[in-house]
């Protein structure tokens, strides 16, 4: 493994899965961190990260990428975990998002 990767292109591929596993079983251990305030706070969520590793070559529909992420069927989760949004949260997930763009 090369300990010498100087941007995250050299990373080795096996360092990058395992913080990103770490990364989905700690979002699915932390439900009180809102996909809502994800959004608002860093411009990506949940479903984003379902929709990236579709992007990825992941194999399943848009369903089983987001079950694969949230731990559960979508469905299950908003219906258990996911609170309302307010209008501040919304507006701060847009004024996040138009941030996106310049990525």
């Amino acid at each position: 493994m090369d300990t010498n990767a100087t941007s995250l292109d050299e990373l080795d591929d096996a360092v990058a899965a395992a913080a990103f596993r770490r990364l989905v079983r700690h979002l699915q251990h932390r439900h009180d961190a809102q996909n809502i305030d994800l959004m608002g706070l860093s411009g990506f969520c949940r479903n984003c990260l379902a929709d990236w590793i579709m992007d990825a070559g992941f194999e399943g529909d848009k369903a089983a990428a987001r079950a694969l992420i949230h731990g559960m069927p979508q469905d299950e989760w908003k219906a258990t975990k996911q609170t309302p949004a307010t209008d501040e949260q919304l507006a701060r997930m847009k004024e996040s998002v138009a941030k996106n763009k310049a990525a």
